[in-house]
């Protein structure tokens, strides 16, 4: 009798697990495809393959798998969508509120920085208090407008950079990397709108320095951790304290500022300010250091987040600007008859070569091949070819596949605007089809209605930088094609080949020659 009863209770859990394998196994089938995984490990492909490259690979899997993979890097489950339809299902339809939280960094909880961020925040009351702040604080039309001398400003010193870097080419030089032009003086600019202070160069350079080595160390070097952090901690010590020492440089640097801008806020208060032509009255500090947390007992930001939370706004207006400037200003230099049509629309707009002066911010709004242009170089080289992943909060059905609760999803934004068949000649460069009839014609860039290109995302985690990035692009792209005309340099022509940094860069720099329109 109790050898029966032992023998019940086998084939009872036996069935059981027969059963639960059978459920994990029609769970599994409505994952999205993707390559053979271990457990605890993943991918195989890992031991070939970076996580931190993983574009190249993407591409072929989908050739295989079809429009969404499943890829799982150690105990994590990684969802890589490439078609539009499938996007706009997940993040503007049925699952826009369901993936709008953030997967947390394993390196956020190894290095203690905080997730209190508007890129990395879960959605829910944080994360639209930080959103809320910065589009109604900072990027605001009328707050925007406030900063209109200091885009005059960084105008002069552009156009000064690409003059005596040696980009101009002359006497046989080599032609300084446009690149570097372009990403210091976008850092001046943000690091201005971020501070409230126009620094000095060696100031602006050692804040970039600092600032470019933190991303380029996570970005490249911490991705070991997404394997058995609990582990690889240990075994990657050393990783871990030099970002550790890249931390408390940004830290160094940023935290006198912040305290600088302190100081000036209680002097304005006090009536005791004293005006200089190197402080801005306003800043994206300023509203910072305003912002309590409700549920928190109504504290202030510490110094931590505030400094995390200026590196996020440096890095999302630097990086991405001064990427779509050169990926636009080498489609310029490699379709001359585009460029010339641009340079007539901004002389019938603004005037001849003979009137001095720059390209007003006003004038760029009505410009329609100009945003054409701008368009088409975000369509073809966005800056960044994912967006930031998703999380799923709970299950979701997209498409037919099955997004579990937990799983990190990520999008090809290069893949959506460079897909046939949505686009004609899509490897071309093409500004016309952003114009009346053209096949991007009234293209939503917030994907709406519909996702044809996402360079700045969709949905509720859309870039809150949309308009002010557009209004940089236009307004800086016009007054650089109106002071030179952008030519190719012997020796140094134009290759479209992406090399991943922070963005997708140009593997060869740019170096153009610049002959000058206005004497």
């Amino acid at each position: 009798m109790e050898i029966n009863s032992w023998l019940v209770l086998a084939g009872a859990l036996l069935l059981s697990l027969l059963v639960l394998r059978r459920r994990r196994a029609a769970r599994n089938s409505r994952l999205p495809p993707g390559p053979p995984a271990l457990p605890l490990f993943g991918n195989l492909l890992w031991l070939r393959h970076s996580a931190a490259d993983v574009e190249p690979l993407l591409l072929k899997l989908f050739d295989r798998y079809g429009p969404a993979v499943t890829l799982r890097m150690g105990s994590r489950l990684a969802i890589f969508v490439s078609d539009r339809r499938l996007a706009h299902a997940a993040l503007v339809g049925s699952g826009a509120v369901t993936l709008a939280n953030r997967p947390q960094a394993a390196t956020s909880s190894l290095l203690g920085v905080t997730d209190n961020i508007i890129t990395r925040a879960d959605y829910g009351p944080l994360w639209r208090l930080l959103r809320r702040n910065l589009v109604a604080e900072t990027l605001h039309p009328s707050r925007v407008r406030l900063f209109a001398p200091a885009r005059s400003w960084v105008r002069g010193v552009l156009l000064d950079k690409l003059r005596a870097g040696g980009v101009a080419g002359d006497d046989g030089a080599t032609p300084g990397d446009a690149m570097e032009a372009f990403r210091y003086t976008m850092f001046c600019l943000l690091v201005l709108m971020c501070f409230g202070e126009r620094l000095d160069e060696p100031a602006v350079r050692a804040i970039e320095e600092a600032e470019r080595a933190w991303l380029l160390y996570i970005s490249h070097e911490m991705s070991v951790f997404f394997f058995f952090p609990s582990i690889t901690k240990h075994v990657f010590r050393g990783r871990l304290r030099t970002a550790r020492a890249l931390r408390r440089r940004q830290m160094e640097l940023f935290v006198p500022l912040i305290n600088a801008r302190r100081e000036y806020k209680q002097q304005l208060k006090e009536g005791h300010a004293a005006a200089s032509e190197t402080t801005f009255q306003h800043s994206y500090v300023d509203t910072l250091l305003d912002i309590t947390l409700p549920d928190e007992k109504h504290r202030h930001l510490t110094d931590d987040e505030i400094v995390t939370l200026c590196s996020e706004f440096l890095t999302a207006g630097t990086d991405t600007t001064s990427t779509g400037l050169q990926w636009i200003m080498a489609e310029l230099v490699k379709n001359p008859a585009v460029q010339e049509r641009l340079h007539a629309e901004i002389v019938a707009t603004c005037g001849g070569e003979d009137d001095a002066g720059e390209v007003p911010e006003e004038a760029v709004h009505r410009m329609p091949y100009l945003k054409a242009v701008i368009l088409e170089g975000l369509r073809k080289h966005p800056p960044g070819h994912f967006v930031l992943p998703h999380k799923a909060a709970e299950d979701m059905d997209v498409g037919g596949y099955l997004i579990p609760k937990g799983a990190t999803v990520n999008f090809m934004v290069a893949e959506m605007g460079r897909d046939a068949t949505e686009w004609e000649r899509p490897m071309e460069f093409v500004p016309e089809r952003f114009l009346e009839g053209g096949d991007g014609a009234g293209v939503d860039m917030t994907g709406t209605r519909g996702i044809r290109m996402m360079p700045f995302g969709v949905g509720r985690r859309i870039c809150a930088g949309l308009s002010i990035a557009m209004l940089h692009l236009e307004y800086f792209v016009a007054n650089m094609v109106r002071e030179f005309e952008w030519k190719e340099a012997p020796g140094h022509e134009v290759e479209f080949e992406e090399k991943r940094e922070f963005t997708t860069v140009m593997k060869k720099p740019l170096r153009p020659r610049l002959v000058p329109r206005r004497t």
